[in-house]
């Protein structure tokens, strides 16, 4: 972890000065994004946190749409044009107050929020799929959390009650979400796009 702090404040301070060094923190389901982004932006100052997970579309775009479940989840989940040309190429070219909307789940519904920042803040961006095409040139330093598939499948089914029963979130598991993360790791390879893997072990849980 230690190493990981500082390969980050090396590469800090050789970027572009003139707009936020933009981090990505990506990983499957389970593998602990959560606890790490907590842990790195404890030791920067400046430091503002994107969860790509309040960004997502409204339900009737997302279910029942006609394709397979893991299909929506990876594709049809998030409206990734939007979040490039809304969040990733403003933060790029420095727009100092940024307007996105935020699901909110209860109601499936969004809010309008600001996202504010400077030249010299570092923006983590953490979730999933952030490695796939159309976001992953933005990108100033790349993390991936690497969690062996045993731990990441039990962490994720004893944490999503809200989606039911386990024999449910179990059924929703095998038929969206784990299909649509073997896609992505087979067609976007996002441990060799990179610049450092951490293992869960080097994290506190």
């Amino acid at each position: 972890m230690e190493d990981l702090i500082q390969q980050i404040k090396k590469r800090f301070k050789q970027h572009d000065q003139n707009k936020p060094f933009l981090i990505a923190l990506d990983g499957l389901s389970g593998s602990g994004k959560t606890t790490l982004v907590h842990q790195l932006k404890s030791n920067f100052d400046d430091t503002v946190v994107i969860h790509i997970d309040d960004h997502v579309v409204e339900n009737a775009k997302r279910y029942n749409t006609g394709h397979e479940e893991w299909f929506e989840y990876y594709h049809l989940q998030w409206d990734t044009i939007y979040l490039r040309d809304n969040l990733f190429k403003k933060l790029n070219n420095n727009h100092s107050d940024i307007q996105l909307m935020f699901y909110e789940r209860e109601k499936d519904t969004f809010k309008n929020k600001s996202i504010e920042f400077t030249s010299k803040s570092i923006v983590i961006v953490e979730g999933i799929f952030l490695l796939r095409k159309e976001w992953k040139d933005f990108y100033d330093y790349i993390i991936f959390l690497d969690c062996p598939q045993e731990i990441r499948h039990e962490r994720a089914l004893d944490r999503d009650a809200y989606i039911g029963s386990f024999e449910e979130r179990l059924r929703k598991y095998k038929e969206r979400y784990w299909i649509a993360e073997d896609y992505y790791m087979d067609t976007e390879n996002p441990m060799k796009k990179a610049h450092y893997i951490l293992r869960y072990k080097d994290i506190k849980i």
